[in-house]
């Protein structure tokens, strides 16, 4: 076990999260949504305590074969298909909305 100091974790805040994802959540589901962050978070701060410095990290604990397609160009949608379902679009663009506030 290492000399870490179990440290609180920041307030989540998910009514500002699921704000961002515009997703509509009761006080009841903020709530329940809180406690279940807190646990992830509890629960990674305990793997943190592993000393894993001597261990060599792997892609996937089971080896795997074939598991990858050759990357080799192939056709590619011309502009006007790829925007041809867009709700919004301009100047050959996607228009989307704003989701990430400024931090300054």
């Amino acid at each position: 076990m290492s000399d870490k100091m179990q440290q609180p974790h920041p307030a989540i805040d998910v009514a500002y999260i699921a704000r961002l994802a515009k997703i509509k959540l009761s006080e009841e589901e903020q709530s329940r949504l809180t406690r279940d962050l807190e646990q992830i978070l509890d629960y990674v701060q305990q793997l943190e305590k592993w000393d894993t410095q001597h261990i060599e990290p792997m892609y996937h604990p089971i080896p795997t074969f074939d598991a990858l397609r050759p990357d080799v160009p192939g056709e590619s949608l011309s502009a006007d298909a790829a925007l041809g379902n867009a709700p919004q679009q301009e100047d050959g663009q996607f228009c989307v909305p704003k989701v990430v506030e400024s931090a300054h």
